[in-house]
């Protein structure tokens, strides 16, 4: 018995166990991402041909659930207060960035990989000091504070280096300031630099900065439906055997939830598509790389979306699949020009009825707001699409994961159990 326990602490001592951990840890939020988004997810990719419902990549991983509240009996999280629990373990209050309730920084997943000597490295579409990254690698009291924490990317040193390695995503007017040019003081620390989304072949080693866009880059049905997965794939092009301690990545879907703020069905599931292709070319590095563990969240709900609505048991995927373009794009197009039907043919393959035509000249003469409220009413209806709010919700989120230590994420949990269970991986 002796000889058993002096072998279990040798193993110990030694580190063997260590071994049980993964080398590597992907971690993706899906910003808003609630249930009901990867629901209507699996209805929007299904085959209308085919008797059975296909699977979505999300049906493939599914784990087990999470709560989402914040410190507080509000009980419904901002993406800032999620973001920090999701990050370090720590509940807070709506508005804080890797912060506590007495304001005070709380140490972060991507901090901690930084000083176990990982690699490090955020992508995201929304800009890069957005809530949700921000919260892996900055501390601020507020998530408004945009110009601060970009400021954090360069002055919130870890062991004396940089915190983050790699940045994909957007936020160029908070890097490049009348008051500070925080892309080249990166450039000074030899990082790399690109701001040509279609030009990805600009940045070829770590570390390295993109910036895309002056804030979010644009939604995925408006210009470029695969912009993530893009960013995804270059992304892991960069961190693959580049160390060999491993590395730490946080991917975000940011944009599902902007989608969702705004009641926006067909802008939604662009997003989720582009989110869930994202998602294949992470399984896949791990299915190359099984030292490797794969996470994917949501940090809330966002809109209340119901699938089905008005009391009616359907929904009309061919009316939310014809539409090309974000209603906000799709205002803007009805705003500038004389002729709304050329415009609503072109951009949707819904019947520009009577009944159609008077709703939105109607709403036109009210301006951009109302015609904007006008155009998702009408998609939403003939769709039976459901919002209840344009804010969060507090229901629980899913947990997917993949690869080694996988079955970890199993059943209910707190999110701040996912970052916890990360972390512990990280610090072996």
């Amino acid at each position: 018995m002796k000889k058993q326990f002096g072998l279990l602490a040798l193993l110990c001592t030694t580190g063997a166990f260590a071994q049980t951990a993964p080398k590597n840890v992907i971690y993706m939020i899906g910003d808003g991402m609630g249930p009901a988004f990867t629901t209507a997810y699996r209805y929007y990719k299904d085959d209308p041909t085919t008797k059975e419902i296909e699977t979505t990549v999300f049906d493939t991983m599914l784990k087990g659930m999470a709560h989402t509240y914040p410190d507080d009996h509000t009980y419904v999280t901002d993406s800032a207060a999620g973001a920090t629990a999701l990050s370090s373990g720590h509940k807070s209050y709506n508005g804080a960035i890797a912060v506590d309730t007495a304001k005070k920084p709380v140490k972060t997943m991507l901090e901690i990989a930084k000083e176990q000597g990982m690699t490090t490295a955020l992508v995201a579409t929304s800009q890069i000091n957005h809530a949700t990254p921000a919260s892996f690698a900055a501390h601020n009291e507020s998530r408004r504070n945009y110009d601060d924490i970009a400021n954090d990317y360069i002055d919130n040193k870890i062991a004396g280096k940089l915190p983050v390695d790699l940045m994909l995503g957007g936020g160029t007017q908070y890097f490049i300031r009348d008051d500070r040019n925080l892309v080249d003081e990166f450039k000074k620390a030899g990082y790399q630099y690109g701001d040509d989304i279609k030009n990805l072949g600009q940045i070829t080693q770590i570390p390295a900065i993109g910036l895309y866009a002056p804030k979010g880059l644009p939604f995925a049905l408006d210009e470029n439906p695969t912009r993530l997965k893009q960013l995804t794939s270059k992304a892991f092009d960069l961190l693959d055997g580049q160390n060999d301690k491993g590395f730490f990545v946080m991917i975000e879907g940011s944009q599902i939830d902007w989608c969702g703020h705004a009641n926006d069905i067909a802008c939604a599931m662009a997003e989720m598509d582009d989110f869930a292709k994202s998602i294949e070319t992470a399984k896949a590095y791990v299915d190359n790389n099984p030292d490797t563990i794969l996470v994917i969240t949501a940090d809330h709900s966002t809109g209340g979306l119901t699938i089905g609505a008005h009391g009616q048991y359907k929904w009309g995927t061919d009316i939310i699949k014809g539409v090309k373009a974000t209603a906000g794009t799709l205002t803007k197009l009805l705003m500038g020009s004389d002729n709304l039907k050329t415009v609503w043919q072109a951009n949707t393959r819904i019947e520009f009825t009577t009944e159609n035509e008077i709703k939105l000249k109607q709403a036109k003469a009210m301006g951009e707001k109302t015609l904007n409220l006008a155009v998702k009413s009408i998609i939403n209806d003939l769709s039976f699409t459901g919002w209840t709010t344009g804010g969060h919700t507090a229901s629980d989120v899913q947990v997917f994961a993949y690869g080694k230590n996988s079955d970890d994420f199993i059943g209910s949990q707190n999110n701040t159990d996912i970052a916890k269970k990360l972390i512990s991986y990280i610090k072996q």
